[in-house]
């Protein structure tokens, strides 16, 4: 985990209109997660996606997200959106995921009670992960569904970059931060009016919710 003195990056994931992506650049937003896993109610056809692509801002990450998809869905969607990462949220090991020449997130339930919470096993079972997403669904299940994340359950000291998901929202997002100081902050559904349609108010308000609270990071710091 970073110090107190970080920024904690933002993470929009789940987006479908342009227009979405559009106003997730001009909020300042890092990365913005475009789902073409089958079992998502905000999947996008890889077609679709490129409209996305083109209405992403300078110096924002895409990230193509999916869940047990195939080699070859993978590489249409790549060729559609020529995404900045991926990130694979299903059953897949470090050689299907390093296979695509490009860095990778490995998205990881934490709901179910045996699910892997160590950082030593994490590292073994995916050494050349860019970072770990860390959702509050169980094994097998699609994210995005908003479903908490027990922080309880966050590795200590993961030694990578780690975003927490899972029922993330404006009125909890800062208290989330606090507990655990992760190196960013994954959201979908809770900057919703519906599945894959945001809310641009509710956007709006995740951004600065977040920014409050690393400043009120930085201030304790700075006083203690």
């Amino acid at each position: 985990m970073p110090g107190a003195l970080s920024r904690t990056r933002i993470k929009f994931c789940g987006l479908t209109r342009p227009g979405d992506v559009r106003l997730a650049g001009e909020l300042g937003v890092d990365a913005v997660g475009v789902i073409f896993a089958a079992k998502s109610c905000r999947r996008v056809e890889p077609a679709q996606a490129g409209a996305l692509r083109q209405a992403l801002a300078p110096l924002v990450d895409l990230v193509a997200l999916f869940m047990d998809n195939s080699e070859r869905e993978v590489r249409a969607a790549i060729a559609h959106v020529h995404p900045t990462l991926l990130q694979f949220h299903g059953s897949e090991d470090d050689a299907f995921c390093r296979r695509f020449g490009l860095p990778y997130l490995k998205g990881l339930g934490l709901g179910d009670a045996d699910a892997v919470c160590d950082a030593g096993v994490l590292h073994r079972r995916w050494p050349h992960a860019a970072g770990f997403v860390l959702d509050g669904h169980g094994a097998g299940q699609a994210g995005g569904s908003g479903q908490r994340l027990d922080l309880s359950r966050v590795p200590a000291n993961l030694g990578k970059p780690c975003l927490l998901a899972g029922g993330l929202a404006p009125d909890n997002v800062a208290a989330a931060i606090h507990a655990v100081r992760p190196w960013g902050v994954d959201v979908a559904g809770g900057i919703e009016s519906s599945p894959g349609i945001k809310d641009g108010a509710l956007m709006q308000q995740f951004v600065e919710a977040v920014r409050r609270a690393d400043a009120e990071a930085a201030t304790d710091a700075a006083i203690g």
